[in-house]
């Protein structure tokens, strides 16, 4: 806590830490506490939890934006976004709240984006796969050489989603999706513009959480995307 303390001293970059959630209540009070200590403003955007991730992400310390039904994740990082921008943030860091990313990890991202004149810093637990199933490591990397491609820069692993992003990208990125297939959009729709992505490298955290990916219905929405990005490069 001291070291990422001494580092927040020393950043002038306003940053708020943005956690979309569903049905988290076991994790999600260690995070948020784990990020105030730093002194970090932490926005939890719960997506219509049908357990006590609101009240008990409030009760920790956290700002609050609360779903009445279950949208997407895409839909409540955008909603964190538009609280973001609306609120004078220079940039905001983009977290999981079921445990895979550590808080600690929050002061690569800003020593980084301090020093770096990239846009976007997305995390990287491909060069350490050890823990991570082999059904993940196969898929993340089949999915970031797709997306890598489309976007026309190297992203190790596009698929994490801790993330920094300058306010700069929020302010010129109109994101269109609401579900999983969101973080891909952002990456490839900020390269497009220009923005330089850097990966920054991350511990790979796995607990045997369950996946919230529909395996049928996610595929198809994300590979859509990738069409419609495909067609969009051609004409």
């Amino acid at each position: 806590m001291v070291h990422v303390q001494k580092i927040l001293d020393r950043i002038d970059m306003r940053t708020c830490i943005i956690i979309p959630t569903y049905n988290e209540s076991r994790e999600i009070s260690g995070i948020v506490r784990s990020i105030r200590q730093y002194g970090l403003d932490c926005l939890v955007v719960d997506d219509g939890s049908e357990d006590n991730t609101a009240k008990i992400a409030r009760e920790s310390g956290a700002l609050l934006i609360e779903s009445t039904q279950n949208e997407g994740k895409g839909a409540s990082l955008i909603k964190g976004f538009d609280y973001a921008l609306s609120n004078g943030y220079d940039a905001v860091v983009t977290m999981d709240g079921d445990g895979q990313h550590l808080p600690e990890e929050i002061n690569s991202f800003l020593r980084l984006a301090e020093a770096s004149d990239s846009a976007i810093l997305i995390g990287n637990r491909m060069h350490k796969t050890r823990n991570m199933p082999l059904v993940r490591v196969a898929t993340n990397k089949f999915m970031s050489w797709l997306i890598s491609g489309v976007a026309g820069q190297n992203i190790p692993d596009t698929q994490c989603g801790f993330r920094l992003i300058k306010k700069e990208v929020l302010q010129k990125v109109r994101l269109s999706t609401a579900k999983y297939e969101t973080e891909s959009e952002l990456l490839i729709k900020a390269s497009r513009q220009g923005f330089k992505i850097e990966s920054v490298p991350i511990k790979s955290v796995y607990v045997g959480e369950i996946s919230r990916i529909h395996p049928v219905l996610d595929s198809l929405r994300f590979i859509r995307f990738i069409i419609g990005q495909l067609w969009t490069t051609k004409h």
